[in-house]
């Protein structure tokens, strides 16, 4: 029998489970402000005019955690990481100016992102994001990007972006809207950088293959004392029913003293692959090194996510995730030296009864092969029930 504690957890997961089938659904592709006024927000700004878009969306979520550990954490699972608590974890606002690569003259365009709530604490950039609400406030304000575009049409058109910007290893995103799951990959949160600064050029090669190639300063950090190289290859095929991207990032890293620079390397592998009409099936694979320093031991991690992703209809869609994250030197996860395997399994929906709002619950089980890592250190598994809501506009 499931205590009465265990029973206020799961009944918000299941009162939105049960209520997703009987949601009115009617409404066109677009935002919430169009939806319920009728005017894309573009229309009633001065973007055309100026050919600026705007956007943005506000999510907020509840975590369930049946076993309710004393320290309200669900961690080293993160972003949704407080047990039994609604959050708000993301209004996200961005105004950009894209640029035009169809045709044979140079533009301009830029693109500026905001984020603020729960989420915004894991992209922060040090030195930069760190100094404005405080280093670990609950509510961190964050510019995850700020960069110009510069289009040149040299051969088949050359992109340079410069500024501070997403990166390009792994499959998921800080982005919200960008993910079937409301949960994270340990090895999204763990393993991989969230943004960098510096410069970055693209070029399409063909139709099919694309590659980029630039320095910026290292991860999630501002220092110019520590450049590393970043580039990628992206290949579409022809029925544009697979793709394959491979990135890379290399260059020197500082201890936590600031004192050492020492070589971290890594790379992310990343196959898309539509099965059936409605079944896509994606493959992601990293590894990385760091080197050692006086202070720190090297390390290695390293990982698998797969996922099975089904759109049932237009407006519902049902996906798995199954996820081993290795951290050898127990440096990335717990930091306390112990080498771990962290296995993740993760069930759920996407669905958006009208156009502007996105609905996604899911289930979640979490098992740590050797070390008691959840539930206060008590346990060496946990179960998540979770959903979320995202409001578009």
């Amino acid at each position: 029998m499931l205590s009465s504690q265990s029973k206020k957890i799961i009944t918000p997961f299941f009162i939105a489970s049960i209520l997703l089938p009987i949601t009115p659904a009617h409404a066109d592709e677009g935002g919430l402000v169009k939806t319920l006024t009728g005017y894309n927000i573009n229309e009633i700004t001065p973007a055309p005019a100026i050919k600026l878009k705007f956007g943005g969306w506000v999510e907020t979520g509840f975590t369930g955690n049946p076993h309710s550990p004393r320290n309200k954490s669900n961690y080293p699972v993160s972003f949704n990481d407080g047990a039994n608590q609604f959050k708000l974890h993301q209004v996200y606002a961005y105004i950009e100016k894209e640029i035009d690569t169809s045709g044979n003259a140079w533009d301009i365009g830029m693109r500026a992102d905001l984020l603020y709530g729960t989420d915004a604490k894991f992209s922060a950039t040090t030195n930069f994001d760190t100094t404005i609400l405080g280093a670990n406030p609950k509510h961190q304000l964050v510019f995850p990007q700020l960069y110009a575009n510069l289009y040149a049409p040299i051969g088949n058109g050359l992109t340079l972006t410069a500024g501070h910007f997403y990166t390009l290893i792994g499959y998921e995103s800080v982005m919200s809207p960008n993910n079937f799951f409301f949960s994270h990959a340990y090895t999204m949160r763990y393993g991989e950088p969230f943004t960098h600064m510096g410069m970055l050029l693209s070029y399409p090669v063909n139709s099919n293959l694309t590659v980029k190639s630039g320095v910026v300063t290292g991860w999630d950090n501002l220092s110019r004392h520590i450049p590393n190289y970043l580039g990628g290859l992206n290949y579409t095929s022809d029925d544009k029913k697979t793709n394959f991207a491979v990135s890379l990032i290399t260059g020197d890293a500082r201890t936590a003293d600031l004192h050492e620079n020492h070589n971290r390397t890594m790379y992310s592998v990343v196959v898309e692959h539509r099965l059936l009409e409605k079944l896509r099936y994606v493959l992601q694979h990293d590894f990385a090194v760091e080197a050692r320093t006086a202070s720190t031991p090297s390390a290695a991690w390293y990982g698998i996510n797969q996922y099975l992703l089904y759109d049932i209809s237009d407006k519902l869609g049902a996906g798995l995730r199954f996820e081993w994250f290795h951290d050898k030197n127990g440096t990335r996860v717990m930091g306390d030296g112990n080498n771990e395997d962290f296995i993740g399994i993760t069930a759920g929906l996407n669905y958006k009864p009208i156009a502007g709002i996105t609905l996604r619950p899911e289930i979640r089980y979490d098992v740590a092969t050797r070390h008691d890592v959840f539930k206060d250190g008590r346990d060496n598994d946990q179960i998540l029930l979770s959903a979320s809501a995202i409001l578009h506009f």
